[in-house]
């Protein structure tokens, strides 16, 4: 019962906010055909400011018609604004989500002055129609009432008023919520991004995953090319002069040549471990021989914290989907154990079929956030190569959870 009277009261609020709403689209509607018509876009500084409040009041509405519809409605502004004024003006008067903005404000009048007027106007007429012997009874016995085409003018037919008035407030009780539905339909039509404008979305953000995956593969061959420099390639000129100079003096010194022979043999194994190292970071090959789930466990059992592991993968991926993944993982539990001061984390891999799935959670102090740190970055630039997401839930105080989303359809 308390869940249907909650159901029924927040049908009804958001009829009243739909309504209040419709009046804040007939100011702003007044105010836009004004603009266009008297100044034809010219009046640059209220034309900008007009359409900023426009489009605060359409986001508003957005997130209104995600919750009641169960799904966002993205922004199809095409961002960012050119920072001139006159070409801001432009952009905007061009811009298709603009008159679509119009175009709802128009709607919303309408359906929001109707549909808030309609939900509390049947609930008095269903009330007004139950208690109609009452108020026969109470008012004075010249006084005529109507209700719904009925002259109440006694008591017989007042009586007959009654199963109207229980007619409308069963429609009071189930019409709110289709018209609440029909409400953010119509804000879903014509507020979220067309399909022309998901494809350009789509194309800007790929071209920026592009761009991004470019610079990515670049650092990486930077980064490889000055360990090399700066590593093994210095060692194995060391190596090269050791034996050179070890050649020299093998006739005349035997003893100095072997003490430089041995130097040399220590350069060389040094060299080869740092090659190692450098292979180990560019494909592991524990991932290469035991696969994604072999991999991951060796970093939990390196881990200095802790571990749950939980991984749920019964096939071979891709080899560069399996880099990634061990990448990511790797990332997000250095970046766990050397910021969060956490007792415990939690790695969790699962493959959906489509999709692999990875999530590290730890008990730590949260406070992570991707716009302050490179190895959060990191992990969105890896990810981007291969159209993949990546969601931070860090609150102060914690937990922190880094949730992946990665395709691996075969």
């Amino acid at each position: 019962m308390k869940q249907t009277v909650r159901r029924v009261g927040r049908e009804q609020r958001e009829l009243l906010v739909g309504l209040r709403l419709a009046v804040e689209c007939l100011a702003l509607f007044g105010a836009a055909l004004v603009t266009l018509v008297l100044t034809g876009g010219f009046a640059l500084p209220p034309y900008v400011a007009l359409v900023r409040r426009i489009r605060q009041v359409t986001d508003r509405q957005r997130l209104r018609t995600g919750d009641v519809a169960g799904g966002p409605v993205p922004t199809p502004y095409r961002p960012p604004l050119p920072a001139g004024l006159a070409d801001r003006t432009r952009v905007l008067r061009t811009d298709p989500a603009t008159w679509r903005d119009l175009g709802w404000l128009s709607g919303q009048m309408l359906l929001g002055l109707v549909f808030g007027l309609l939900g509390p106007a049947l609930w008095l007429a269903g009330v007004l129609g139950v208690l109609a012997p009452v108020v026969r009874a109470v008012l004075p016995p010249e006084t005529v009432f109507q209700l719904n085409g009925i002259v109440i003018d006694g008591q017989p037919a007042a009586w007959a008023a009654v199963p109207i008035g229980v007619g409308y407030l069963l429609l009071a009780y189930l019409a709110p919520r289709y018209l609440v539905r029909a409400e953010a339909r119509f804000a879903r039509w014509l507020l979220a991004p067309t399909t022309a404008a998901r494809l350009s979305a789509r194309v800007e953000q790929l071209t920026e995953t592009r761009a991004e995956a470019v610079d990515a593969s670049a650092a990486e061959l930077r980064r490889i090319e000055r360990d090399l420099h700066d590593g093994a390639q210095a060692r194995l000129v060391a190596l090269s002069m050791n034996l050179g100079m070890a050649e020299d003096l093998l006739d005349r010194d035997p003893v100095a040549a072997r003490a430089m022979l041995a130097d040399a043999r220590a350069g060389a194994h040094s060299a080869m471990s740092e090659l190692r190292d450098l292979v180990r970071g560019i494909h592991p090959p524990l991932l290469a021989d035991r696969g994604l789930p072999g991999a991951v466990q060796a970093l939990a059992l390196a881990s200095p914290v802790p571990v749950d592991l939980d991984v749920r993968l019964t096939r071979r991926l891709a080899a560069p989907v399996e880099s990634a993944a061990y990448f990511v993982t790797a990332e997000a539990l250095t970046n766990a154990v050397r910021h969060s001061g956490a007792e415990r984390i939690t790695i969790e891999v699962r493959d959906d079929g489509t999709r692999l799935r990875l999530r590290v959670r730890d008990d730590g102090r949260g406070g992570a956030d991707p716009q302050r740190g490179t190895g959060l970055r990191g992990i969105e630039r890896r990810l981007a190569a291969f159209d993949g997401t990546v969601r931070v839930s860090s609150p102060p105080g914690g937990p922190t959870e880094i949730d992946v989303e990665l395709p691996c359809g075969s």
